[in-house]
């Protein structure tokens, strides 16, 4: 009998993964909480978890879009250069 691996459980099992716009929001929100002194004492090491979640989401989103976006200027200028190689012929 094959074994199948065991992964953790899906995205479709936990809340959806927040936009950056809205993870953004979540963090400014715990950043005003712990700033204004709103948090007990007993809550901070949680917010501060959370907060440490959504900035690593955060800093993933910005990659991931920063690698996309140099992919597509490469691509644009491969296209330009290809372009250009064809009008010169």
């Amino acid at each position: 009998m094959a074994k199948t691996a065991k992964t953790p459980a899906s995205k479709s099992d936990e809340t959806p993964e927040p936009s950056f716009g809205e993870a953004l929001e979540a963090l400014e929100g715990i950043l005003g909480r712990i700033e204004g002194e709103e948090i007990d004492l007993d809550e901070l090491a949680t917010e501060l978890r959370h907060g440490a979640e959504l900035l690593t989401l955060c800093r993933a989103k910005i990659r991931r879009a920063e690698i996309e976006v140099t992919q597509i200027v490469q691509s644009l200028d491969s296209s330009d250069d290809e372009t250009e190689a064809g009008d010169e012929a």
